[in-house]
């Protein structure tokens, strides 16, 4: 038997059907596409000297500058994780890595023209509430000295928060050093839920800061849920989904929780046999799209949902969506700087990443050196398929003429013909329609459009 469900989609007015096909697909894992080429096709044959030239190219771009920062420390061990991250209760243990962050910073900011705009700023981790508010006012100063944060109120500048670290003073803290969007960990309320992946959060914990949030004035908050889990049952998902709404965060997560335990190992700790059947975790997901789309949230694409008066909801009408390394925004996407260990660059032409290990990137910085570890020169070819997935990931759609405006004439038919054809299957399946000049991702296509993305990346055979 396969579950079935027919959902409202508000943001085109048609219906949705789900089977197990699409479950299949969600579970695959890929590329999330906030930037192309993904990392897995970066060399080391990427120096140090190719990351300072492609700084001094950004700033003669005069682009906007959107800056990352990873911070990987966590309080807690939860059996779901899929990140590598450094578990301690210890606050102390982080000064040592906050000394190397403002040290790459240092280098870096040497070769950038600090008079342009921070338009966006993210931390993400890790858990970057871990932090102590002290060490969050000293990170935010040593960013403004060596870059300059920008006070416009049009800045988006997030930052995910754990509620079981953080209280109503973490949240006003935030705010005053010039934090305007927030992002909450919840994933299921459920307790017999948390209680299988090790994350006790009760929903008074959740209340008050969005409570606090409103007040405050925050201008954007999402939460995080996820579906899959073990122990998750239709019923349970809609009971924490039911409270969630009540609660009206302007954007909402339902990430898929994908079992991989030979790949992370606190996931081992997960017993196979407590996840939902294939039937269940399909009705879960079902029951989950009708009560977002009843609520009037907008599916703005894979995992991630929009009241229809949020910004991102607003850019997606207007064609004016972008994806980056910190996921979509409103904002256009400008040029990248990722801080941090195995953070991701893309700026003046390049992409790069820092070491994985944190061994790595202390000895780089300790030596005085840039902290890059892999990266690639993107060629044109790079920057017509960044593009391509980039719209299709962000309109729904994508208009091949476009595409001939931007890189050349017939642009779509030189370097995108076997991309197009690999897209035929998922046409198909009913996840995208095409025309002769267009691409047209259906509503249920938009929970797997980056698997639809994955038909232009030529670096994975495309």
């Amino acid at each position: 038997m396969t579950a079935r469900a027919v959902v409202d989609d508000r943001s085109r007015g048609t219906a949705l059907t789900l089977d197990k096909a699409v479950l299949r697909h969600l579970g695959a894992g890929g590329p999330r596409f906030t930037g192309y080429p993904t990392s897995e096709h970066f060399t080391a044959d990427f120096s140090e000297a190719d990351l300072t030239a492609a700084l001094a190219r950004s700033n003669a771009s005069e682009h906007a500058l959107s800056i990352y920062v990873h911070l990987p420390f966590c309080r807690h061990s939860c059996h779901h994780c899929a990140r590598p991250s450094l578990t301690t209760q210890d606050t102390r243990r982080s000064e040592s890595y906050l000394s190397r962050l403002d040290r790459e910073m240092l280098l870096t900011s040497r070769h950038l023209d600090s008079t342009r705009e921070v338009s966006r700023l993210h931390w993400g981790g890790g858990t970057p509430s871990f932090l102590t508010l002290n060490q969050m006012s000293d990170l935010v100063d040593r960013i403004d000295a060596r870059f300059g944060l920008s006070n416009s109120h049009h800045r988006d500048y997030s930052i995910k928060v754990d509620p079981r670290d953080a209280d109503v003073f973490t949240l006003r803290h935030l705010q005053a050093l010039g934090f305007n969007r927030l992002s909450l960990s919840v994933l299921d309320l459920d307790v017999r839920v948390q209680h299988a992946i090790n994350r006790y959060q009760p929903r008074v914990l959740t209340e008050q800061l969005i409570d606090e949030a409103h007040r405050l004035g925050f201008r954007s908050l999402g939460l995080e849920l996820m579906h899959g889990l073990p122990g998750q049952t239709r019923e349970s998902l809609a009971e924490t989904l039911e409270q969630v709404l009540a609660m009206a965060p302007a954007r909402l997560s339902l990430l898929p929780y994908s079992h991989r335990p030979a790949h992370f190992p606190p996931q081992r700790r997960i017993r196979a046999e407590e996840l939902p059947s294939p039937d269940e975790q399909l009705a879960i997901l079902d029951t989950a799209l009708a009560m977002l789309a009843d609520a009037g949230y907008v599916h703005i694409g894979m995992e991630l949902f929009a009241r229809g008066d949020d910004p991102l909801a607003k850019a997606q009408v207007q064609g004016q969506l972008s994806r980056g390394l910190a996921g979509y925004s409103a904002l256009p996407s400008g040029d990248q700087l990722g801080l941090g260990v195995g953070a991701l660059s893309r700026i003046g032409g390049i992409a790069a990443r820092n070491p994985l290990a944190l061994s790595d990137y202390a000895a780089r910085l300790d030596a005085g050196h840039l902290p890059v570890a892999q990266g690639l020169v993107l060629s044109d070819d790079d920057h017509l398929r960044a593009y391509a997935i980039e719209r299709l990931m962000c309109d729904m759609s994508l208009d091949l003429s476009l595409l001939d405006e931007e890189f050349g004439g017939d642009a779509d038919r030189r370097h995108l013909a076997v991309a197009l054809a690999r897209l035929a299957p998922a046409e198909r399946d009913g996840l995208l329609r095409r025309g002769d000049q267009y691409l047209k991702v259906t509503p249920v296509g938009r929970l797997l459009v980056h698997h639809l993305a994955e038909a232009f990346d030529a670096r994975a055979g495309g």
